[in-house]
């Protein structure tokens, strides 16, 4: 797959430290502003603040987002962040920075991350958008930097654009549809339609003996519940959900004979008055992680929120 004429630009900043940072990034949102772009900005807290300061002025000018916030679980950046930011200027030209690979994300949500910065491609087809996405050298793991020469046409390293040879997006999309293990103790329960109501109770109880805050109880609620209706209307009529705690969050897994061939199921906004089709994107937009893997066998979804400290 190679970049052509398409109005949309997806360049990857490679950065070493904050003076390579500010130099691809300041005249970036600059030349946006000087051309009467909406401009946004999601990044990590600490490159926010530097960003920020070196903008002076400017930056009231730019919307300014938190990506470990906005962007905990990468799969809601396209649907809230990007487009979010996107269709709120209809017919205008927007350029946006986002960060959502940063030293500190974990093995769990890596693969979700390099599957996100490869359906940007395919979610803003056609759009007259820029989206540069910065990647610290210094701090990365060497397979995140080679993941973003094939997630991204366009390469700026040191000051210098050129398009990548490696890029090839749908093959990160379908190397990182990996298995989804549960520990043998992961608490079960086989549900149909009869028993949706009993699959949300289940995992609420597990929930808060695994020691949920209060204040998410909604939130596994609902996402298990639009997970365990999925699977009933389009995996098969039953599934099981199995619950258990690991590395500091409650994990709740579904697991069913449906399988999703829309690679960015869950990660479209909705439109108004749309009736369904939400379900994968509530849980995106509740979770802390979600992870997928599907194929001709059957779908995993393991969302996963964090526990008390």
């Amino acid at each position: 797959m190679r970049p052509t004429a398409d109005p949309f630009t997806h360049p990857a900043l490679f950065y070493a430290d904050e003076a390579g940072y500010l130099a691809g990034t300041v005249p970036f949102v600059r030349a946006g502003l000087a051309a009467g772009e909406p401009v946004a900005v999601a990044v990590p807290g600490d490159n926010l603040a530097l960003l920020r300061k070196a903008l002076g002025e400017d930056a009231e000018r730019v919307r300014l987002l938190d990506m470990e916030q906005a962007g905990r679980n990468p799969g809601r950046i396209i649907p809230r962040v990007l487009r979010g930011f996107a269709d709120a200027h209809p017919g205008r030209r927007v350029r946006i920075i986002g960060e959502p690979i940063w030293r500190g994300r974990s093995a769990d949500e890596y693969p979700a991350c390099a599957q996100h910065e490869a359906l940007i491609n395919h979610a803003f087809t056609g759009r007259a958008a820029t989206i540069l996405c910065p990647y610290d050298t210094s701090g990365l793991d060497p397979v995140a930097l080679a993941d973003a020469r094939v997630t991204h046409p366009v390469l700026i390293e040191d000051g210098v654009e050129r398009v990548s040879d490696a890029y090839a997006p749908d093959r990160v999309v379908t190397g990182y549809n990996l298995p989804l293990p549960a520990p043998p103790g992961a608490r079960a329960l086989a549900y149909d339609a009869d028993l949706l109501p009993d699959a949300r109770g289940f995992a609420l109880d597990h929930a808060d003996v695994l020691g949920l805050p209060a204040d998410r109880r909604d939130d596994v609620a609902l996402a298990v519940s639009e997970l365990t209706t999925n699977s009933v209307l389009h995996g098969g009529g039953s599934g099981t959900l199995r619950v258990w705690a690991e590395a500091g969050h409650l994990v709740c897994e579904v697991r069913d004979h449906g399988r999703l061939t829309d690679p960015l199921a869950g990660r479209r906004p909705a439109t108004p008055g749309q009736l369904g089709g939400r379900g994968l994107l509530l849980v995106n937009y509740l979770a802390d992680l979600v992870r997928v893997h599907t194929t001709a066998d059957g779908t995993t979804i393991q969302c996963r929120f964090r526990l008390r400290a």
